[in-house]
């Protein structure tokens, strides 16, 4: 019922798709033809050939992309809709430069290029608005018992039970655990509640006198030599086997899977950064943002540039070397908010609440973030990102690396201005290891969302370890 219901899905969504995109050209038609937001008009075709073009290409082209994108698969186990989100916007971007490309090949030049780039802005925009609004829909039956998916986990482990508590504690998935195989002295025992229902000698029994969704393995490394039994089990009834590690622990927030001939081989450390096409976004959205940044902030940073060259003697700029994406080094710009000190001093000394150094401009700067408006700077020469995990001394970095667990998987990234460990407050003179949690969370995990998220609750939130 439940893939009857996934194929029904499906159907509905390309059919909201379609009405999305036609319903985005309309108006970008409109706004191209019928207002004068975007200039004079030239020579254009008819509306009859808009529509043709969109039955023709348009239409076909979104889909192929949507499909090629994963857009129609199914989104069950995911919690937002930000990666959703994120492939529409690629869906897009590539979308308008695929309908340009035939524009060109056709040789229509009276084809109003403007007018596509609305559609991809439009079409963007009621694309996540669409999405979002199904999720949602989707996530609230679920919660009330509705679609629901049966799974039966083989194992009575602590890994079988931890999958079962993480089913129960989040209903919006919409799984329900009907039960577990385990151990024959175990039946009858209830566990995060659910019954262990069979042993695994009595597994064929039970996948046939029952219709199950899923079949989630969940046994120790130590009786992995039965996967191969359980999986035809399976298989017998129709039923698609899924595994869980007992080695899980190792893996990153989304695990990915390259192949060597017909090898798979799991990538312990997953960096969504490492795609080219997150890469060019993230280093777009760090130029632009960088640029309207420093236009914004030119009068704070000419009015602190004269305060500190008025109040204390020594150079506006303050230049210190940190350590970078892929472990290089660079040297990172700030206004200098302390005394001149001595070099060796300097790469050495931990800044604390009440530092003597600071001078009387320098505590105020600090306390603002002021001093850091120079790093927009270092954006623009491709150092630094506008949000990303901060860069610390090459000094820090060999003792953290030696005492902190996974510290270097920050450095696969490029260093931010602000990033998601110092909206949690991590900041200044406070837990390296705490930090460095936050600093993989958002390596492993990153999107455009969570960026723009950071730089909003950046701009609102006031840190208190700001010193």
């Amino acid at each position: 019922m439940i893939k009857e219901n996934q194929k029904a899905l499906n159907i509905l969504l390309v059919l909201i798709d379609v009405f999305v995109i036609s319903i985005s050209l309309l108006c970008s038609l409109w706004l191209r033809f019928k207002t004068t937001l975007f200039g004079p008009l030239g020579g254009h075709l008819g509306f009859q050939s808009y529509l043709l073009f969109l039955v023709l290409a348009v239409i076909p082209v979104y889909l192929i992309l949507y499909f090629a994108f994963g857009l129609y698969k199914p989104r069950r186990t995911y919690k937002n809709i930000f990666s959703e989100a994120t492939q529409i916007i690629k869906v897009n971007i590539i979308a308008f430069f695929v309908l340009v490309s035939i524009l060109f090949i056709i040789n229509q030049p009276n084809f109003s290029r403007i007018m596509l780039f609305l559609l991809a802005v439009i079409a963007t925009f009621l694309g996540i608005i669409e999405r979002f609004s199904i999720r949602s829909t989707l996530m609230k039956m679920r919660k009330n018992n509705r679609n629901l998916k049966h799974i039966l986990i083989v194992g009575d482990n602590d890994l079988a039970f931890t999958f079962a508590r993480r089913i129960r504690d989040n209903p919006y998935l919409g799984f329900v655990v009907s039960g577990f195989v385990g151990r024959s002295d175990h039946v009858g025992l209830e566990m995060e509640g659910s019954r262990i229902i069979a042993s695994f000698k009595d597994i064929d029994k039970i996948l046939e006198k029952n219709r199950y969704d899923r079949v989630v393995l969940a046994i120790p490394l130590k009786y992995y030599y039965k996967i191969n039994e359980l999986v035809e089990s399976c298989e017998k009834v129709g039923i698609k086997a899924e595994i869980i590690p007992d080695y899980i622990r190792y893996f990153p927030a989304q695990p990915s899977v390259d192949m060597i001939e017909d090898i798979p081989i799991i990538n312990i450390r997953y960096v969504p950064l490492d795609d080219e096409f997150n890469k060019f976004l993230k280093y777009a959205s760090d130029y632009i943002i960088a640029i309207i940044a420093i236009i914004i902030t030119s009068p704070i940073m000419l009015v602190t540039a004269i305060a500190i060259k008025l109040t204390s003697r020594g150079p506006i700029i303050f230049k210190q070397e940190r350590m970078g994406y892929n472990g290089k080094t660079f040297m990172m710009y700030k206004f200098r908010s302390m005394k001149v000190q001595d070099p060796s001093e300097e790469k050495s000394e931990w800044t604390t609440k009440d530092d003597p150094r600071k001078t009387r401009v320098g505590d105020l700067i600090r306390r603002t973030s002021i001093d850091e408006l120079p790093q927009f700077f270092n954006v623009l020469k491709g150092d630094m990102s506008v949000v990303g995990p901060r860069p610390e001394r090459p000094y820090f970095v060999e003792q953290f690396k030696e005492t902190i667990p996974k510290y270097m998987v920050k450095h696969q990234v490029k260093p931010g201005l602000t990033g998601w460990a110092q909206i949690h407050g991590c900041r200044g003179d406070t837990s390296i290891k705490k930090r460095i949690e936050y600093d993989i969370e958002y390596v492993e995990n990153w999107h455009m969302g969570l960026d723009l998220a950071i730089m909003i609750k950046t701009a609102l939130k006031k840190n208190p370890n700001a010193y």
